[in-house]
């Protein structure tokens, strides 16, 4: 079962859908929790499961199912933004994910363009 069936289960149309153990399996709390900490009427209750992380998922699903509003949430996933220089400015330099990161805001156009020339190794 998709994880999402579960978060629509307990945003939507309230029904228990854990009816085995095959389904307890398919329940993941981090993303559950995760979709439900975008909302404020539902945030503390997820902050909970997180604190209480420890409990069965069908604990878990049940409360969550129970405390919930039924309404119509919906939220995009953030993703992490990809920076097209990110990977030239860790080759040229040698740097990890964050210090790249920070190098960016310092360099100027022309110096990035300099750096994505020097990396280059052709191709598609």
């Amino acid at each position: 079962m998709n994880p999402f069936d579960y978060v629509n289960s307990i945003n939507s149309n309230k029904k228990d859908i854990m009816v085995d153990d095959e389904s307890e399996k398919g329940y993941v709390p981090f993303i559950i929790n995760r979709q439900l900490s975008y909302f404020a009427d539902t945030v503390f209750f997820a902050n909970e499961m997180n604190r209480y992380h420890l409990i069965d998922n069908k604990l878990q699903f049940h409360f969550l199912l129970n405390i919930t509003r039924k309404r119509k949430r919906f939220a995009k996933w953030s993703k992490p933004e990809e920076h097209i220089d990110l990977e030239a400015v860790k080759e040229y330099y040698g740097y990890s994910n964050e210090k790249a990161r920070s190098s960016l805001t310092l360099l100027t156009p022309n110096q990035l363009t300099s750096i994505r020339n020097k990396v280059y190794k052709g191709g598609k």
